[in-house]
């Protein structure tokens, strides 16, 4: 099998590929150039977005330092904001949506080991895609595991860890992260608990 192939078939593997590191290791060279650029560099980091990831959106922003396994594995929809330190566990695909909004200290990971000692001993590894969907707003230090899918709209609260599928138009909150509410009329009143909107400034 193309050692690239194994990433994505979702099946257990021993990630010790010679071929696949090298592929690795010149990702993560372009990653490397990303983070080194300047506040004023905006436009190198702009080309370099395209050389590392599979798809990147218009007016696509992301805060250095970034951190990823690979960076070709990840699909950006347009309008996508990350704030510092996200990193994209990114062996197998991650479909990020337009207009999402990404606090600092994210984690989104496909990757995982399997429990069984033994398997993990021989670097034994699964990826399982992540799909995060238009509009989503992952707060600072929320954690996606494996496999999981955010639908549009959705709030995913600060510091939560997402083991399970999340619907749409919801905002959902804890570890493990459970769905707190949908999203209502109150929200176009209230940006922040008493909060009110004045949308004359807007």
């Amino acid at each position: 099998m193309d050692p690239k192939a194994i990433l994505h078939n979702q099946d257990v593997y021993l990630c010790d590929d010679e071929a696949l590191l090298a592929e690795q290791t010149r990702c993560l060279e372009v990653l490397y150039d990303f983070n080194q650029t300047r506040p004023s560099e905006g436009e190198k980091r702009q080309a370099l977005m395209q050389k590392l990831f599979a798809e990147v959106g218009e007016h696509c922003y992301i805060e250095p330092p970034l951190r990823a396994n690979w960076g070709v594995n990840t699909h950006l929809g347009k309008s996508v904001y990350a704030n510092f330190n996200l990193t994209l566990v990114d062996d197998t695909h991650i479909y990020i949506g337009d207009h999402v909004m990404i606090g600092p200290n994210v984690t989104i990971a496909t990757a995982g080991h399997p429990v069984d000692p033994a398997l993990r001993k021989r670097v034994a590894q699964f990826n399982l895609p992540v799909s995060i969907g238009n509009n989503v707003w992952l707060g600072a230090g929320v954690v996606v595991l494996p496999g999981i899918s955010i639908g549009e709209n959705s709030v995913i609260g600060a510091g939560s860890i997402v083991t399970k599928d999340i619907p749409a138009n919801v905002v959902a909150v804890g570890n493990p992260c459970k769905v707190l509410r949908e999203i209502n009329e109150r929200d176009r009143e209230f940006f922040y608990q008493d909060r009110r909107i004045d949308y004359s400034r807007l």
